[in-house]
């Protein structure tokens, strides 16, 4: 318990080491979500390569009007926890991401900075678990690349996906476009994968296991799709978890956020590890989940279609958009409150 609770307040000290506007070393923290890592990337990736794709902040670069294109690294801890590895998330982060675009994502590359050392059996399951999402999301990985490095210069493996898709017909899916009057949506349950990770890696015992909800969200997307431009916002909340997602949303698309705790579909496994150990489950992160953004109108339908796919049974309608610039959550005391915004990961190396 000691180094959950260690990492925590190494991530609030590390806030502390800022220097007026700038940071003088990369931390942890510029990694994992929330403002630390909004701020790195402002001042130092998006002012360089600036350009229009760039500046859409979007999952996924949109090209040739049709064409996505994303990029994601994976450096999971451990690389096999309950319910996946870092080669599953591999493919399914990329998957989801050109998903997150209303596109249907098709090919795939890989490549793999192994350590010097690394046990060949351990890197025949990664591959062996890619090669099966892969099945599953039914997209092809056409091309890879291979470094080892010497002992000591990275630790164990990481991996790096890229993914090209093409949008399904009708799709006008933006960051930009909530609009107040939207419902807002969740595939599921929250928190699954960032708590998963942290019980493995601090070896933490629950009377109910935790297993990490990764999956390839492909296929619910694609039902989703059915209705066209109106699903506005598709994101999926990753590092940082929802409320991260929430305030990337309210700020790119200069609206306000009210949810309900009530509505926030969440294991009790998974509640009473956060009440225990001081975490908001907001903040978690999901590997399997998607935030949606549709038209009031829509809104009903969307849930049904979400309800009938295995990946959105546990789907939930959990708020909606006001004009208000805040994100904000009706408790279940009757009262309202802003909903924080994460700073960095709570645990870093969680994907």
């Amino acid at each position: 318990m000691h180094g959950v609770f260690g990492r925590v307040l190494c991530s609030v000290l590390q806030v502390w080491r800022i220097r007026g506007d700038l940071m003088e070393r990369v931390l942890l923290s510029h990694g994992g979500g929330g403002t630390m890592m909004e701020k790195l990337i402002e001042e130092v990736f998006a002012d360089a390569f600036d350009n229009e794709y760039i500046r859409a902040m979007e999952d996924a670069a949109l090209l040739f009007g049709n064409i996505t294109l994303t990029t994601d690294s994976f450096t999971v801890k451990p690389l096999f926890f309950p319910g996946g590895d870092i080669g599953k998330l591999a493919v399914c982060g990329t998957v989801n991401d050109a998903s997150m675009r209303g596109a249907k994502p098709l090919f795939l590359t890989a490549a793999f900075i192994i350590e010097e050392g690394f046990p060949v059996e351990d890197l025949k399951k990664i591959v062996k678990s890619m090669a099966e999402a892969a099945k599953e999301a039914g997209v092809k990985i056409v091309a890879g690349d291979t470094k080892v490095v010497e002992k000591g210069s990275v630790d164990r493996i990481f991996i790096n996906t890229s993914g090209i898709g093409v949008l399904y017909e009708g799709a006008n899916v933006s960051i930009k476009n909530a609009k107040p009057g939207d419902i807002v949506l969740i595939s599921g349950t929250i928190g699954d994968h960032g708590m998963a990770v942290m019980s493995a890696r601090e070896e933490l015992q629950f009377d109910t296991p935790i297993f990490s909800d990764v999956a390839p969200l492909n296929g619910l997307i694609e039902k989703l799709m059915t209705l066209g431009e109106a699903i506005k916002v598709l994101r999926d909340p990753t590092r940082g978890g929802v409320a991260e997602v929430l305030y990337e949303i309210s700020k790119m698309s200069g609206v306000g956020i009210k949810i309900y705790e009530e509505k926030l579909p969440v294991k009790e496994s998974v509640k009473s590890a956060c009440e225990f150990m001081g975490i908001d489950f907001l903040h978690l992160a999901n590997e399997g989940k998607v935030v949606v953004v549709v038209e009031r109108d829509y809104a009903e339908k969307a849930l049904e279609i979400m309800k009938s796919h295995e990946y959105g049974k546990d789907a939930e309608i959990i708020g909606e958009v006001n004009d208000s610039k805040l994100v904000t959550i009706n408790t279940i005391y009757g009262t309202s409150r802003i909903v924080d915004r994460p700073i960095g990961e709570l645990l870093p190396r969680i994907c």
